[in-house]
């Protein structure tokens, strides 16, 4: 994308800075000087998915510390001379520490630039953006957030699956499958359950559900790169969903629904099962 000043990490010197044509309430209606943080939700995969308030904050923006999950096509609204810092986090693999990226957004808004932290999704749903805004506020630092669509809700639905549904489930729990939170949440088929960054656990989680009596027979999908052009679905049953899993591939990123509600999308029909 021409025009941005891309950094792979944080960065000593200052990009090139670009100066708002107009007054944003994205800039905070900053005095000379002083900088600010807006942590911008960019929704999932699709980048039409931003809100208009996302992309305001974008237009003014002279500094963007973007996640590896975040549209990049959206940096295209950014001004000319934009710094892009990359802090990808992958699984394994870590860019950029998360106390590193609080210092970043602290260092940069107290420079006096305004800093935009694009986050996929929305910044408080399991992605950390709650200690993001509290290392700014704990710096004196002025910080907005803007929601985002929230890929627990949006990848499931963008596979014909709402995570509700009258007589189906009336209710869902969304976790994180890196934390043991999975041993406490309903493990009912009337009950969705949505796990976020769960396929490197995923053996794990469907031994725990299973351990703690969920039905065998409970229908489970996952969604890979939910709302980009190579979204897959694939769907199964809960007992044979970690050998599926590795029979077709599937890589992070992606969304794993478990529950009845599985039974409304269209792959349902094209369901994988193994054994007896």
């Amino acid at each position: 994308m021409s025009g941005h000043h891309a950094t792979p990490g944080p960065a000593t010197g200052a990009g090139g800075k670009a100066t708002p044509a107009t007054t944003s309430p994205a800039a905070g209606g900053r005095e000379p000087g002083a900088g600010s943080v807006t942590l911008v939700g960019a929704g999932p995969g699709d980048p039409s998915l931003i809100t208009l308030r996302g992309l305001e904050a974008l237009r003014v923006a002279e500094v963007v510390v973007v996640d590896r999950l975040a549209p990049r096509e959206l940096l295209d609204h950014c001004p000319p001379g934009v710094e892009v810092i990359d802090v990808a986090k992958r699984p394994g693999r870590h860019l950029v520490p998360q106390d590193g990226i609080d210092a970043l957004l602290v260092e940069r808004a107290r420079s006096g630039q305004a800093v935009v932290r694009l986050k996929g999704g929305d910044p408080f749903v399991l992605g950390r953006g709650g200690e993001e805004v509290q290392a700014c506020r704990a710096a004196g630092v002025e910080v907005e957030v803007v929601p985002g669509v929230t890929s627990a809700v949006a990848v499931p639905a963008a596979a014909g699956i709402p995570v509700t549904h009258r007589g189906l489930a009336r209710g869902f729990s969304v976790v994180s499958a890196h934390e043991d939170l999975i041993s406490t949440v309903p493990a009912r088929r009337d009950h969705t359950l949505v796990l976020l960054m769960g396929v490197t656990h995923l053996a794990r989680s469907v031994s725990i559900l299973l351990g703690r009596g969920a039905d065998p027979l409970t229908p489970a999908a996952v969604v890979e790169n939910g709302l980009r052009p190579e979204q897959r679905v694939t769907t199964t049953l809960l007992r044979c969903l970690s050998e599926v899993a590795a029979s077709v591939g599937i890589a992070a990123p992606a969304v794993i629904v478990l529950g009845d509600v599985v039974t409304l999308g269209p792959d349902w029909d094209r369901r994988i099962v193994t054994g007896a």
